[in-house]
């Protein structure tokens, strides 16, 4: 088992500036507490992003930090150029020394591609085809492409990845369609969502991914060569009452944020499109597990038991959302890589 962690970077209440310190502080002492990776989410005009082009935020952790990967989960792809992207990651590699991941995706949510002028109905194949080319891209010193979207001829590439043949892809998925093409990719790969509807996904992908053969870009850190991760909100506390009274505000600050656009943008059309992958409340976030907040041994128990029900080999900690402090977001981190990783990451 390894640990990363997973974030949005949410709007929270204070100086954005101060936000941004916080954040590359604690992405820092996780670096020296032995975490595999950061993930940072990619939304736009909503208050549950302010890093709305990550690899700007990227850049900053490349230098700042020794160890710790990182990645976007994820690009959405349909709103970048493929030729500007894949310049983008070959510089983010070699600033961080061979530490890019490549999270890719379509995009969730259908108002965030309507304001950026992208039909959500034809997100995914726009999707599929930036993909291809990017990977073109990113493969040779002198690439052509010629897909429904994106046409490129004998465009020179002077900047490649420093990860060679490619950096590994990632993709993030909530649903059976987008679970299924990610293992028919051997991309490594995380869900979410409470723990039935999480596994049902992890299962169509291991199904693909076996189907394939296995990864694109196999990672031997991992058991069988392929990330499989779920992502989870946690707090760690002294108590369970004290690690509960932290979440729970913030918790509740981050479920508005996940309907903010959907609750000031609401229309027939996308009323009911865009999916908010955890329950709509705190209370519900516990019960289903997407949230665990507790003492050491009441996070490690939960933990035990969700990791043996998913058979995963990796576990997105999200452990700094909402307005949560940064007093109390690194008194949980300490706890959670002190008290809780050594226990569980031999499953």
């Amino acid at each position: 088992m390894k640990f990363g962690l997973f974030d949005h970077i949410e709007f929270a209440n204070r100086p954005l500036a101060t936000t941004f310190d916080e954040r590359l502080r604690f992405i820092q002492l996780a670096d020296e507490a032995g975490f595999y990776c950061v993930h940072l989410a990619e939304h736009h005009c909503s208050p549950l992003n302010m890093v709305p082009v990550p690899g700007v935020f990227m850049g900053a952790i490349a230098r700042l930090t020794k160890q710790i990967r990182f990645g976007p989960m994820v690009y959405l792809l349909p709103l970048y150029s493929p030729l500007r992207l894949a310049e983008e990651i070959c510089m983010l590699d070699h600033l961080s020394h061979g530490r890019m991941e490549i999270g890719v995706g379509r995009g969730v949510s259908p108002f965030e591609l309507g304001f950026h002028k992208i039909d959500h109905d034809k997100s995914r194949d726009i999707f599929i085809d930036a993909y291809e080319c990017l990977k073109a891209a990113l493969s040779h010193d002198v690439f052509s492409y010629d897909g429904p979207n994106y046409s490129y001829k004998d465009v020179p590439m002077a900047l490649r990845p420093l990860q060679q043949p490619l950096p590994a892809f990632w993709y993030g998925s909530s649903n059976a369609i987008g679970s299924q093409w990610a293992g028919e990719h051997g991309m490594h790969f995380a869900s979410n969502g409470p723990t039935v509807r999480a596994k049902a996904n992890i299962d169509v992908f291991r199904e693909a991914l076996a189907k394939r053969g296995g990864a694109a870009s196999p990672k031997p850190e991992f058991a069988g060569g392929t990330a499989i991760g779920v992502s989870r909100q946690i707090v760690v506390a002294e108590t369970d009452a004290k690690a509960q009274a932290i979440a729970k505000p913030a918790a509740e600050l981050h479920i508005r944020h996940l309907n903010w656009l959907r609750d000031h943008h609401a229309s027939p059309e996308f009323a009911n499109r865009l999916v908010v992958p955890v329950g709509g409340t705190f209370e519900d976030n516990l019960r289903e597990g997407t949230l665990i907040a507790g003492s050491p041994q009441t996070v490690i128990a939960e933990l035990e038991k969700q990791i043996g029900e998913l058979g995963i080999n990796y576990l997105l900690s999200y452990l700094f959302f909402g307005d949560m402090s940064a007093s109390d977001a690194e008194r949980s981190l300490q706890l959670f890589s002190t008290e809780v990783m050594p226990k569980i990451a031999h499953l």
